[in-house]
């Protein structure tokens, strides 16, 4: 069952899909995301992964318009290691390059020590990485 997150507005900004078949959790950003809306959405989606008992997230960003770096820092420093905790290991962010979300993702991806993360392009080559991983 794929949970949805919506502002208050009434938009969807975040799907999460505990997905069994290939044991990842998979979430989908949308629209203009403000701090709120992060900060709700990782903790939906860190649960999701605690309670399915998986290790690794697929992370689509590329429906989002704009930048998310008014949340970096707290993403790093304060989500991070939550979710490390909570057993993420593996996070796979598919981003669009050149755009504010793309930058913001290279930040994200060059500063992270909590656990391992690849920024990538193109879903299926995500999904090859994140494969390797969630049934070892």
């Amino acid at each position: 069952m794929i949970q949805e997150l919506r502002n208050p507005f009434g938009r969807v900004f975040l799907t999460i899909d505990v997905d069994d078949k290939n044991k990842w959790v998979h979430v989908n950003w949308m629209g203009y995301l403000t701090e709120e809306n992060i900060k709700t959405g990782a903790a939906a989606y860190t649960n999701a992964l605690a309670e399915a008992g998986y290790k690794c997230v697929l992370n689509d960003t590329r429906l989002i318009v704009g930048g998310w770096d008014h949340s970096l820092e707290w993403v790093l420093n304060d989500w991070a290691p939550k979710a490390a905790r909570a057993g993420l290991k593996y996070f796979a962010m598919i981003t669009t390059p050149e755009t504010f979300g793309g930058s913001t993702a290279h930040n994200f991806y060059s500063n992270l020590k909590s656990f391992q993360a690849q920024v990538f392009d193109d879903k299926s080559k995500a999904e090859d990485w994140l494969r390797q991983y969630s049934f070892s």
